[in-house]
């Protein structure tokens, strides 16, 4: 009996144990930024060339690639797991984590930190892949 209970609550648990979901921060962030996320932004936002960080690193596909399911590589050759939830669900599960990421790559790629619309606009796009 006690087994089947522990089955039953190993069952029930998330495969990714983190403290957020995409879901939750996309709300949290569109929240934050008083404007619903829009996924074309966050396509537009995530492809294009900026010019306002680092030369090495104009666009966020520079290391994620223009195909987000599929894995990157970062400047240093360190390999990097797809952004797509649909293809890593364990991304943007951490809410650490994910604002340490936005924080070190929007600096690397804008030149800045992303605004809440930003985070909740590229989320948003890439909750759609």
């Amino acid at each position: 009996m006690k087994i089947l209970m522990i089955l039953a609550v190993l069952a029930a648990a998330p495969a990714f144990a983190g403290d957020t979901s995409p879901a939750d921060l996309l709300a949290r962030y569109s929240a934050e930024s008083g404007t619903p996320a829009d996924p074309s932004r966050g396509q537009a936002l995530f492809t294009a060339a900026h010019g306002g960080g680092k030369p090495d690193t104009p666009s966020c596909t520079t290391c994620h690639t223009m195909d987000p399911t599929k894995p990157g590589q970062a400047r240093t050759g360190k390999a990097i797991e797809p952004m797509a939830p649909s293809a890593n669900p364990a991304r943007f599960t951490e809410i650490a984590k994910v604002e340490k990421w936005f924080g070190r790559n929007c600096n690397s790629v804008l030149g800045r930190d992303c605004t809440a619309a930003e985070k909740a606009d590229v989320i948003a796009w890439l909750n759609t892949l």
